[in-house]
């Protein structure tokens, strides 16, 4: 049985959060896109709006 891994476990924690965060932006939660890749287009401007604010 493997062990605790600290440094894994905060990067997991770390994406968990950047993925609440996306969550909070509408588009990006309830993804009203049709297409692939017009959602992707959105997901990444909602993170590149939240990099900038922080």
């Amino acid at each position: 049985m493997p062990g605790f891994d600290v440094g894994r476990y905060k990067k997991r924690n770390t994406v968990e959060r950047a993925i609440n965060q996306l969550k909070q932006c509408r588009a990006v939660a309830t993804r009203d896109d049709k297409r692939g890749c017009v959602f992707l287009v959105t997901a990444t401007a909602a993170a590149l709006v939240i990099r900038l604010r922080t």
